[in-house]
């Protein structure tokens, strides 16, 4: 009895022949070819020539085998599909003269250095002002809640200064189902989007009407209704998360994008290149946007890493990269827009490296003049500044003028120190609070730890002032 048949048989896969018996002809020749043991591939003429091959579909299987064809003056592999061969020994080294350019789209005094932009500013001029409108309001909650923090009014803040036309500027080219998750400057892409006073100071000061119940810290926000995911403290974690928020649209088949917002520093952890190697090589529509303003807390970025910036790493993982002018409003606007319409047309993603100098503090914590000199800082206000840029754009058009400006800014500091005093009269979330939201039903270990501390507040309730708090003592409540 011979079992040469079926032994011979079984070396290919029953799911691999199943496969190959659905193929056109050419292509199960191609698959024999593969699986044979006894036949050979047929010979190519010595010298041929590779050519670019596509060997995968963002992670909707491979399109066609990668071949080494016999004579071939270049590696073709799936590690690297076509590089050629060569006998000159060299260390690819970065070239100082070739860093990836900056795009720009108007100056430094607001004229128009790009013609070919293809923005129809003539019927943008209400979207202008509300742009700058949404700028320069962060900046002045920025003012007030700084100097607030320093009161004790509240417990922390990072400011927005010098990097609002990043914020304001690519939230104006996104769609209202972009889902969005952000750092801790993007302030300007909440209150583009929508989100009030009321709401911005409701999370500052923790009290009743947050969204987040008074359970994170200052500058943390959080808006269902905006699409705008909580901002967590620890730096890249929401990298990943955007990833895969942009894989689960691409799944829906949804026209929307993801977008996540980053500092350069948070490019040097670990989730930033699993986050662009997962969005790389499954296809996700998702839109990186760094903002690489000099430092990382109290570390340059010249101490941070080596090499060109965040761009070259985007190139590196083979996803489409640009570099802009991040205080020019207009040229990150007009490169999120085509960002955007090629994640969703095309089904990948983009990174987009905004450059602008940090002109503020990292936080209400630091210091940074203990690492950087006052007068570099004060340069930086003086020569540039988003803000003053596009006002300089309007006053070309006469769109604005000093009165109008005047006016504006007189009102909006109105309009957020009623915000603020509102928000600071609120009382505390309920301190119930607590526990909720963990699980669909608080756990029975929730449901004794709450009995605990209920009974601890009858007994020693003069030791605690639970007057600003929702219920006072009592409200803490035992939920069966």
């Amino acid at each position: 009895m011979s079992f040469a048949g079926p032994l011979r048989r079984s070396l290919i896969p029953r799911t691999s022949r199943t496969i190959a018996s659905r193929y056109p002809c050419p292509k199960r020749r191609c698959f024999a070819t593969a699986t044979s043991a006894t036949s050979e591939a047929p010979r190519e003429p010595e010298g041929t020539k590779e050519v670019p091959m596509t060997v995968g579909d963002g992670g909707a299987g491979t399109i066609r085998p990668v071949r080494q064809r016999h004579g071939s003056d270049r590696l073709v592999f799936p590690g690297a599909v076509n590089s050629k061969f060569t006998n000159r020994l060299v260390f690819r080294q970065q070239d100082p003269s070739k860093a990836i350019d900056t795009y720009r789209v108007m100056d430094t005094e607001g004229q128009i250095i790009d013609e070919t932009h293809g923005i129809d500013f003539d019927n943008m001029k209400e979207q202008t002002l509300k742009m700058y409108s949404s700028m320069v309001t962060v900046s002045i909650m920025d003012q007030i809640m700084y100097d607030s923090q320093r009161q004790g009014r509240i417990s922390f803040y990072i400011v927005n200064a010098g990097e609002e036309g990043i914020a304001v500027g690519s939230a104006a080219a996104l769609g209202e189902h972009d889902t969005i998750y952000a750092q801790y400057r993007e302030a300007g892409v909440l209150m583009y989007r929508g989100y009030t006073l009321d709401e911005f100071m409701a999370q500052c000061f923790s009290n009743c009407k947050d969204h987040g119940k008074g359970r994170n810290m200052p500058i943390h926000y959080s808006s269902k209704k905006l699409n705008f995911h909580p901002i967590s403290s620890t730096l890249a974690t929401q990298l990943p998360h955007a990833s895969g928020a942009g894989y689960a649209l691409k799944m829906e088949r949804t026209p929307a994008c993801a977008v996540t917002y980053f500092g350069e520093g948070a490019a040097s952890e670990g989730d930033f290149h699993a986050a662009l190697n997962i969005a790389a090589t499954r296809g996700c529509p998702t839109l990186f946007v760094c903002r690489n303003n000099g430092y990382a807390i109290s570390t340059p970025t010249l101490e941070q890493y080596k090499g060109d910036g965040i761009a070259s790493r985007g190139v590196g993982y083979g996803i489409d990269t640009i570099r802009v002018d991040g205080n020019d409003t207009w040229a990150v606007y007009k490169v999120t827009k085509e960002a955007r319409e090629l994640a969703i047309s095309q089904q990948k993603p983009v990174l987009i490296e905004a450059m602008s100098y940090r002109v503020s503090h990292h936080s209400t914590s630091d210091d940074s003049f203990a690492y950087r000199a006052r007068v570099e800082v004060e340069d930086w206000k003086r020569r540039d500044n988003p803000i003053t840029r596009l006002r300089k754009f309007m006053e070309l058009r006469n769109w604005w003028d000093q009165e109008k400006d005047t006016q504006l800014r007189q009102q909006l500091r109105k309009d957020v120190l009623k915000a603020f005093n509102n928000a600071e009269r609120e009382k505390k979330p309920a301190i119930s609070k607590l526990w909720e939201d963990t699980y669909d039903k608080p756990t029975k270990d929730q449901q004794s730890q709450m009995q605990e501390m209920k009974d601890i507040l009858e007994r020693y309730g003069e030791e605690y002032d639970l007057e600003g708090y929702e219920g006072g003592k009592n409200g803490v409540v035992p939920k069966r």
